[in-house]
């Protein structure tokens, strides 16, 4: 049960950086939760009759009303919970539209990019979309810089809803360096967001509810096989 006797429920699975949304807020705002863990290949009753327009994790079910798609649930938990844990929104206007335009550049820009350098079929696309990350990365770090306001978060000295939402993708930074090398948040060219990607990871309310790097590794390689399995297959 969470906090006020609140009833909430959330179905994901543990690989999506869109589920660990939801579960840092949920972990920001101090709120506990039932974790509900989806088999995608084979979608619970629960899950279609929660979202029956997209069919997708993350799900948030609370009082047994759902809520769906991961930044409306960050917003709802900012809201619906406004007494519980720091606030995630700025309580300024223009604050608020400025954290809601960087939130829409790292999932326009950033995440768009960097999602097509693992799905690239050739070493030219990889390097070209890898190449549109690290510039996105770059104008990123502009925007930590005017957000942060002096703090070591894009909340300022307090994690904020950019926070959580770049903060879903940490594991992923990690995973993707471990596999390839590549450097991300390469001190020498973000040392901003170098430091904010120490500084996020090393919070309990992260630490909580992060997910495992080399479980994602292995998750990475696994896929990496099959889609080469497959490609042979088709040759033949």
């Amino acid at each position: 049960m969470a906090r006020g006797g609140q009833d909430l429920k959330l179905l994901g699975t543990w690989a999506s950086p869109f589920v660990l949304r939801a579960q840092l807020a949920l972990s920001f705002k101090g709120l506990s939760f039932e974790n509900v863990e989806e088999d995608l290949g084979s979608k619970s009753d629960l899950l279609l009759t929660s979202n029956p327009v997209h069919k997708t994790v993350p799900v948030l079910i609370h009082n047994s009303k759902p809520i769906c798609e991961s930044l409306i649930i960050v917003q709802y938990l900012d809201e619906a919970f406004a007494a519980a844990g720091p606030a995630l929104l700025p309580e300024d206007p223009y604050d608020r539209g400025v954290a809601r335009f960087w939130v829409a550049f790292i999932q326009d820009k950033l995440l768009a990019a960097w999602q097509k350098v693992f799905m690239a079929k050739t070493d030219d696309e990889k390097a070209e979309w890898l190449k549109q990350t690290l510039a996105a990365v770059d104008v990123l770090e502009g925007g930590l810089k005017e957000c942060s306001k002096g703090g070591s978060f894009f909340g300022g000295d307090n994690v904020g809803y950019v926070d959580i939402v770049l903060g879903a993708a940490v594991p992923w930074v990690h995973a993707t360096e471990a596999l390839s090398g590549a450097k991300l948040f390469d001190a020498a060219k973000v040392p901003l967001l170098a430091a904010w990607l120490e500084s996020f990871g090393a919070l309990n309310e992260a630490k909580a509810v992060m997910t495992d790097v080399q479980r994602l590794v292995e998750l990475a390689k696994m896929k990496q096989a099959e889609a080469v399995a497959a490609g042979a297959a088709g040759d033949n």
